[in-house]
């Protein structure tokens, strides 16, 4: 056991290089073959040596999150990246190697997500208490991908124009359309579609906190008449609807799923309707739920390849008359999210404890990473039941949103 870790790092570190300290006070300095960042970690217990060779995709978040490795020398930032880095050859770790094989072969398993499990996925992230997102989001509390121009504006701005780019692509030509908007969150979408064009808005969610205060929003700004609010699956709904909108929720659907969501929009929406889903995607193909990720921040949840999700499309009769790649955006957005917390950890810490701060440090350096230096991406979708509903070139959305100030 005690020259396997080295076997098991010397074949797994190819790009950069790792300097390790093990719970006896050894040191082990691991250098790959191609050049990249530098990085060092220390284990604190033979535990956590042993847990990490066998299921690191798993265990090292945990050791993390329970104090037993530590980076040295660097931040945890710095530390991920470099063994995200090298985990894009999942070959080189034999333990991942035979774990992600086993997750690809279960995955349907592991995304069944009836109507009751898919309350309690969503309960288990969303419904963690408004102070704690209050930490970090934008004011709109939109916890999507934001849009930015140049890099430079602030989150706020951003998502703004991110709601203002979704809005363009659904085509609000004239006030009174009936909007549908699956996964409304806080319910910052729909207010926005209600109040800056004249929509009359429906929004569903599974999670209880967001509907209360979705609600209590829409009493607030006086749009309770445009916009309601209802605790709903999406298998449920009954349409039709002239506009659909989905912004961050596909991911929770699961891959057995999407032929019946992607049905489930064609019915709802109206002959000359269009709708827009917004996820995040991977662009290198079909693959798995990092398993730290699906216990412990979205369980059941599933970031789809574009070529799996335009499968399901294809199959639903539905046409695509426009997508589009949001290529680092969502890097963006998370690494504002992640300095915003970082400020914020002392109050994250009272609402909660050490541990869960650790585990949303980790979770977020993670997430952005992954946009950075592994295979993710945002797409939007947009969707219609006939191909002569938006125009022949995509010249209106940019019309379309200047039409409207950002704030």
């Amino acid at each position: 056991m005690k020259y396997l870790p080295g076997f098991v790092l010397r074949k797994f570190i190819s790009t950069g290089s790792l300097d390790v300290t093990f719970p006896d006070g050894r040191i082990m300095h691991f250098q790959g073959n191609s050049p990249g960042p530098h990085a060092g970690l220390r284990f604190l217990t033979p535990r956590a040596v042993r847990s990490v060779l066998l299921n690191p995709g798993l265990a090292f978040g945990e050791a993390y999150m329970d104090g037993e490795v530590e980076p040295q020398g660097c931040s945890l930032y710095d530390l991920l990246h470099l063994l995200m880095l090298n985990s894009m050859v999942p070959a080189g770790h034999v333990g991942e190697s035979l774990a992600a094989a086993s997750r690809y072969v279960r995955r349907r398993f592991i995304q069944f997500n009836p109507e009751v499990r898919s309350r309690r996925n969503v309960a288990h992230h969303y419904d963690l208490g408004e102070p704690l997102y209050d930490l970090f989001l934008d004011q709109d509390r939109q916890y999507s991908c934001a849009y930015f121009h140049t890099g430079e504006e602030t989150l706020e701005e951003a998502q703004e124009a991110k709601k203002r780019h979704i809005a363009a692509k659904l085509r609000l030509t004239r006030p009174g359309l009936s909007v549908l908007d699956i996964g409304c969150g806080w319910g910052g979408m729909a207010l926005t579609l209600a109040k800056d064009y004249g929509a009359i808005v429906t929004g569903i969610t599974l999670s209880e906190e967001q509907l209360r205060t979705a609600r209590r929003r829409a009493q607030e700004a006086g749009l309770a008449d445009r916009v309601r609010f209802e605790l709903r699956d999406y298998r449920t709904l009954m349409g039709p609807y002239d506009r659909i909108v989905s912004v961050g929720m596909f991911e929770h659907v699961g891959i057995g799923h999407y032929r019946t969501f992607f049905g489930k929009v064609k019915e709802c929406l109206a002959e000359d309707g269009v709708a827009l889903i917004h996820s995040i995607g991977r662009g290198d193909g079909p693959g798995t739920t990092n398993p730290w990720i699906d216990k412990y921040i979205f369980p059941g949840g599933y970031s789809p390849a574009l070529s799996e999700t335009l499968a399901a499309v294809e199959l639903s009769g539905l046409y695509l008359t426009d997508c589009e790649i949001l290529r680092l955006h969502y890097a963006k957005t998370i690494e504002i999210w992640r300095e915003r917390f970082a400020r914020n950890r002392d109050r994250a810490k009272a609402l909660y404890d050490e541990r869960f701060c650790r585990m949303f440090e980790f979770y977020l350096a993670g997430a952005e990473l992954s946009f950075l230096v592994q295979g993710h991406m945002n797409f939007q979708l947009q969707l219609t039941r006939s191909q002569t509903v938006v125009p022949l070139t995509r010249d209106y959305i940019e019309q379309a949103e200047s039409t409207i100030p950002l704030r």
